[in-house]
């Protein structure tokens, strides 16, 4: 496979994430290909909810075929017992042995056909993993030890990957990245490496990305974590699984967990908070800063859009207690990253960026991909058109910044009014500072 056929496809995926022929056609260009870390990328942030089940069998194949289980869970979530099968190994591969005998159970029962005689018998949990649980025919299950999980790579993002930003990476160096890499010094003062950090801002600009570049500064390894794949329909399942990733993290350590969307386990807990909830929160809490809890060398990042719907309790100190805000990029931003975005295109280098820069004021990274994918599109008819490849010119990019809107202003306007009447303990001194320089 050209990998410049599969360039082209997955930026064909990227313009359309919700197509599934293109999603599909990608897929199997990357199946082909030697390198291709790029849809790897792309399939670990994109949303599997628009698309058919073949399409997402064929992600998490793939993602499974990388030594990528988390990501490829995601994608194998579904009432299909095709997904059930899918899971199931993704689950094993994670060492989640007991789950994943449970799935398999449960998608054959509705489809025999789809019995796998390789995968039952990797499907054999210690006695200790579950007292209930049985095997396929129902006996008790027992006698093999769980099998070593995947490692995780270190990224090879860092910070002169990230375009803009350059308070926020300062911030993260001085907070986070001198203990790990200055350690006999903050020894000396009691200070160990590690922690929580809550990052927080509009969507689509770059806390994930920011915190797969803080592991690639330090050298560590970086384990993403998705709340809904930790959730499990099996009493005390949840908290396992929660106490496993602490536990890997310890044993890869430097290693940074990072919890996306961290209010679907973080929300301020009322009266309707189950108990099955609570004793996940209990285990998220107590594996971060319980007593015996040894996270040296672990650094807990979360990111979340709405920080207002954090309970207190995980602010406190040992906890999340550096909260760092993630702003819509400024112009010197905006321009690191378009030039970034826009590497190794046809007619980049001739590009005069200054009026896309100033046109787009209040634009996420997400918003600033889009305009590049919309130019490019422009650029790709117009080829087919006249049957050789143009260049992007100032019109396609022009054209691409008119079409495209700011996704940002919807939560800027609500996160004003929770600095205004809202502001505890200073926690949004940082998005009225912003608001107050953009006048916005």
């Amino acid at each position: 496979m050209d990998l410049s056929e599969l360039d082209d496809l997955l930026d064909a995926a990227r313009a359309a994430p919700q197509s599934g022929g293109v999603v599909r056609a990608m897929l199997r260009a990357a199946g082909e290909a030697v390198d291709c870390d790029g849809a790897l990328d792309w399939l670990a942030t994109a949303s599997p909810t628009p698309h058919a089940n073949d399409t997402r069998l064929m992600a998490s194949a793939l993602l499974l075929g990388h030594a990528r289980p988390v990501e490829a869970l995601r994608w194998a979530e579904g009432e299909d017992a095709a997904l059930g099968i899918a899971r199931a190994r993704a689950e094993l591969a994670l060492g989640h042995v007991a789950a994943a005998a449970q799935t398999y159970a449960a998608a054959v029962e509705v489809r025999p056909e789809l019995a796998d005689e390789a995968l039952e018998a990797a499907l054999a949990v210690p006695a200790e993993a579950s007292a209930n649980v049985v095997d396929l025919q129902g006996r008790p299950i027992g006698g093999q030890p769980l099998p070593e999980p995947p490692a995780h790579r270190r990224p090879t993002v860092t910070f002169a990957d990230v375009g803009g930003l350059d308070e926020v990476k300062a911030e993260i160096r001085r907070k986070i990245i001198l203990p790990f890499t200055r350690k006999a010094l903050f020894d000396k003062f009691k200070k160990k490496a590690g922690g929580g950090i809550l990052l927080y801002g509009p969507p689509g600009c770059g806390k994930t990305m920011l915190a797969r570049a803080t592991a690639g500064e330090v050298d560590a390894a970086f384990i993403p974590v998705s709340i809904p794949e930790i959730l499990s329909k099996w009493l005390g399942e949840s908290e396992k699984r929660m106490a496993a990733l602490f536990a890997e993290a310890r044993d890869k350590a430097p290693a940074v967990l990072f919890f996306d969307e961290i209010e679907a386990l973080a929300s301020r807990r009322g009266a309707s908070e189950t108990t099955h909830t609570g004793a996940l929160v209990s285990t998220f809490l107590s594996e971060m800063d319980g007593v015996g809890a040894d996270n040296e060398g672990v650094l807990v990042l979360a990111a979340t859009n709405v920080p207002w719907a954090i309970d207190p309790a995980f602010r406190r100190q040992g906890r999340f207690d550096r909260v760092l805000f993630v702003p819509p990029p400024d112009a010197t931003a905006r321009a690191a990253i378009l030039k970034l975005m826009l590497t190794e295109r046809p007619g980049a280098e001739g590009l005069n960026l200054a009026p896309i820069v100033s046109a787009s004021s209040g634009f996420s990274s997400a918003d600033l991909a889009q305009v590049v994918d919309v130019a490019c599109d422009e650029a790709i008819e117009q080829s087919l058109d006249e049957n050789h490849v143009v260049d992007l010119t100032d019109a396609h990019m022009a054209t691409a910044v008119r079409a495209t809107r700011a996704t940002t202003l919807e939560w800027l306007t609500e996160a004003r009014n929770f600095a205004k009447f809202a502001n505890e303990g200073g926690l949004y001194d940082d998005v009225v500072a912003f608001l107050d320089k953009h006048k916005r």
